[in-house]
């Protein structure tokens, strides 16, 4: 276990944009793990840092950064994969279909960790991670526990771990028997959408907003005329408007405001609440 002081949150999140850590918390292990938990009170558990914006202020409580060395894939003896909270998504699918397993082609391309993903549900083309989770492991109430996905109360971007106070430690999943050039064709498939209708060159937490009920968020921006719309260096991207990206030297509070912007613009137009997928860490007002 490693600890930081004035860590910039800058280095830990895709949006390259907030302020700093008071205190920072790099754990590799179970062990370190549990030694952070009964150090410090009301962590902030973060990984790869692709679903955070984080206010310029800083962040005062403790943030708890999963490393990439918490990152073991392996095949289990009932044909299941486990891997660990630090790793990256897009490795677990490459894992799978290298060991002629598929279902989780959908994740190839989503950015975050194993842990993120468990915790948001994260998606992507007609996937979600409840369709393939089995069983994960938390570190919760001063103890390791295994917990079905059936507890897990997934959801539309959302699980149990949201509303509970948890570390996700691992996670188990049960794919199907699949033929590897044909798993590879459909990554490069959805690799290929990914990068000609997103803003992939520019930083960003990936979709801004969640998908409301009926619609999608992106086409309900552009209607509203907010394609390119800017504050700062904050731009809501032409390339896909559901995206807000830093253009160039964005802070958090440009991010914001355009994200507050478009939200009010899109309600008094269209009728329609968007809510954020991205997670609002720290003080903004």
């Amino acid at each position: 276990m490693k600890i930081l002081e004035r860590e910039s949150m800058k280095l830990h999140t895709t949006f390259r944009t907030g302020g700093e850590a008071d205190t920072f918390i790099e754990v590799s292990s179970v062990d370190d793990v549990k030694a952070a938990v009964a150090t410090y009170n009301n962590l902030l558990v973060i990984g790869n840092g692709s679903n955070l914006l984080v206010s310029d202020k800083g962040i005062h409580q403790p943030v708890l950064h999963l490393l990439n060395e918490f990152n073991k894939i392996e095949l289990l003896d009932d044909g299941e994969i486990y891997a660990e909270a630090g790793a990256l998504l897009s490795r677990v699918a490459a894992f799978a279909r290298d060991n002629s397993l598929a279902g989780l082609e959908f994740a190839s391309g989503i950015p975050g960790s194993v842990g993120g993903a468990v915790v948001m549900n994260a998606g992507a083309y007609g996937g979600e991670m409840k369709q393939v989770i089995t069983f994960v492991d938390v570190f919760m109430n001063g103890e390791v526990k295994t917990i079905p996905a059936s507890e897990m109360d997934f959801d539309y971007r959302h699980s149990r771990a949201m509303d509970e106070d948890m570390v996700i430690l691992a996670m188990r999943v049960k794919l199907i028997p699949g033929n590897p050039d044909e798993i590879t064709a459909l990554m490069k498939d959805f690799n290929q959408r990914r990068r000609d209708k997103q803003p992939l060159e520019f930083p960003s937490a990936g979709s801004t907003f969640k998908r409301p009920t009926g619609y999608f968020a992106g086409k309900l921006i552009q209607d509203a005329g907010l394609a390119g719309f800017q504050i700062g260096g904050a731009r809501v991207s032409e390339k896909h408007c559901g995206f807000v990206i830093n253009a160039g030297n964005a802070t958090s509070k440009d991010v914001y405001d355009v994200i507050k912007h478009v939200q009010k613009t899109v309600l008094e137009k269209l009728g329609v609440v968007l809510e954020t997928e991205v997670r609002l860490i720290g003080d903004f007002e």
